[in-house]
């Protein structure tokens, strides 16, 4: 270990002769020198309130990931409805004018379903 003024230490770090160092989550810095009984139970605490704070705002990203999810799957659910009602003929149809409306869409669509069933296939082996 190198040799640092006290005084130079950054979050996070230990000085050489320090028995407790900072979270570097708090912001506090250790005590040197000390047994640092004081401080323990105080930098326990802010850990503790810390956890549950992320633990909080995990909880609310799963909530609204899963909302998300849910919207998307029965976005999903209404189009294959839709295609299962649909007439094969009528769909061929509106791929061809969509296909000469957008050819660049069309192509990179192509390409990603393609690349999609490529790695489905592949994967199978």
């Amino acid at each position: 270990m190198e040799n640092r003024n006290i005084n130079d230490r950054t979050p996070g770090t230990t000085g050489t002769t320090g028995t407790t160092g900072s979270t570097g989550m708090t912001g506090t810095t250790g005590t040197t020198g000390t047994s640092g009984a004081g401080t323990g139970t105080g930098t326990a605490s802010a850990l503790s309130q810390t956890a549950q704070d992320y633990g909080r705002k995990i909880s609310e990203a799963a909530t609204h990931a899963k909302d998300i999810v849910s919207d998307k799957v029965s976005v999903v659910s209404d189009k294959i409805k839709d295609l299962q009602n649909a007439d094969l003929g009528e769909l061929a149809e509106n791929a061809k004018n969509y296909a000469r409306q957008k050819p660049g869409q069309a192509l990179l669509i192509s390409a990603g379903v393609g690349l999609l069933l490529g790695l489905i296939l592949r994967g199978r082996r």
